[in-house]
């Protein structure tokens, strides 16, 4: 079969409105020649008039291995798992989204070198604008505690500064299921361009989600400009069937997910997996008492995450997991018409 190149993923992608935004193209471009635009300016990556298959007949082919919107995810909502918990952290984590059980994991995996780093989300705590982020100390995964995944943020692109840049070995990466999706696409390739990545990622826990919003549309338009909600006095966000803001007062505000369809990425409609079914481990507070959180366990790398996190004493399972909550949300999602 021969390789396809960039131009091959921009037909087949870019150009169907499908990008997942999860930058894994520009993370594994050997050329550096695919980039964002300022984030918020783009639907899709770019490529800066260069690739060593389509200019110099090498082949490549990387950028099109790694994109997780080149074949659908198909199978049920809960995907495959070894069980579903709900536990939440021991640990003081301040603004904690949930139950803080994915902080407590990878905190405890870094304390017990497990991992060596986590590439994840973080948020600028004045305008809450995301950027992904590496973060190798387990200090610092409490300090970022409670940063917002449904932002959309091309967070597979910072693989690229963690593997190539700073040559770290065991790499945790915690994302929404697309940027799941393209790890796994990563880890599963036989391209030898994509085996430097894939080897060194250790752990993946995946976020539920139903879609991600665009910063500049959700923030300074929706929320600041018609509903006088000012970044700064946002204390976080939640999506739970509705976007709920809670302001550092306690007050909340509500608003229907219908309300935000404008801010929605295109590509979040390509996308029919609501629990990252590719993930080691996935996460979120659907199903789970307030104060906690579920997690799916998939495979025995995540088994073996989360019982040393237990046995580190920074975490508990506590109660029970109402999975028809995770199933009829889910199917939501899995249900809606794709666009073609």
């Amino acid at each position: 079969m021969a390789t396809k190149s960039y131009a091959d993923l921009k037909a087949d992608v870019w150009d169907r409105g499908a990008c997942a935004g999860c930058g894994a193209c520009v993370a594994v471009c050997p050329a550096d020649a695919i980039c964002f635009d300022e984030q918020g300016g783009a639907l899709s990556p770019r490529n800066i008039g260069y690739c060593k298959q389509q200019n110099d007949e090498v082949n490549c082919g990387a950028c099109y291995d790694a994109c997780p919107r080149v074949h659908a995810i198909t199978g049920d909502v809960l995907g495959n798992y070894l069980e579903i918990v709900s536990a939440r952290a021991t640990l003081d984590i301040p603004r904690k989204q949930t139950g803080g059980a994915v902080t407590a994991i990878v905190l405890t995996a870094l304390e017990q070198g497990l991992i060596d780093a986590v590439v994840t989300v973080t948020e600028d705590p004045w305008t809450k604008k995301p950027a992904s982020v590496v973060i190798t100390q387990a200090g610092d995964i409490v300090h970022h505690a409670g940063s917002r995944y449904n932002w959309w943020v091309p967070l597979v692109a910072a693989l690229k500064t963690a593997v190539i840049d700073r040559k770290f070995q065991k790499i945790a990466v915690i994302g929404v299921p697309c940027v799941v999706q393209a790890v796994h696409r990563i880890r599963e390739s036989e391209n030898d361009l994509l085996k430097p990545f894939g080897k060194r990622i250790r752990l993946v826990i995946g976020l539920f989600c139903t879609e991600t919003f665009d910063y500049c549309i959700l923030m300074e338009g929706i929320l600041q400009r018609e509903h006088q909600i000012e970044t700064w006095n946002i204390d976080r966000l939640d999506v739970r069937g509705k976007l709920e803001v809670t302001m550092r007062d306690g007050s909340t505000h509500t608003l229907p997910l219908e309300r935000l369809q404008e801010a929605i990425r295109p590509g979040c409609r390509h996308c029919t997996d609501f629990t990252a079914v590719c993930s080691d481990i996935s996460a979120g507070g659907v199903g789970s008492r307030r104060g906690h959180t579920t997690l799916i366990v998939r495979n025995d790398t995540g088994k073996t995450f989360l019982k040393e996190a237990i046995a580190q004493n920074n975490l508990v399972e506590e109660g029970s997991v109402d999975t028809d909550a995770i199933m009829r949300l889910g199917l939501v999602k899995a249900r809606r018409p794709l666009k073609s």
